[in-house]
């Protein structure tokens, strides 16, 4: 893809640190089975691997 990552958010975010809602929310992802697509870049690199258990890089 030309400079894109696709997001999925495989898991729930009950339970988990107000921090890393704020971190799967900032990716745009509100919804299980949800997936967005973002620039791929450091950051949204680094979001993603701040909550690895919670999200996916879909290919």
């Amino acid at each position: 893809m030309d400079g894109k990552i696709r997001i999925r958010l495989k898991r729930s975010t009950i339970g988990t640190p107000a921090k890393l809602r704020k971190v799967v929310r900032g990716l745009g992802l509100r919804r299980i089975g949800q997936i967005v697509e973002r620039p791929d870049g450091p950051a949204t690199r680094g979001m993603v691997k701040k909550v690895p258990h919670l999200v996916e890089v879909v290919e």
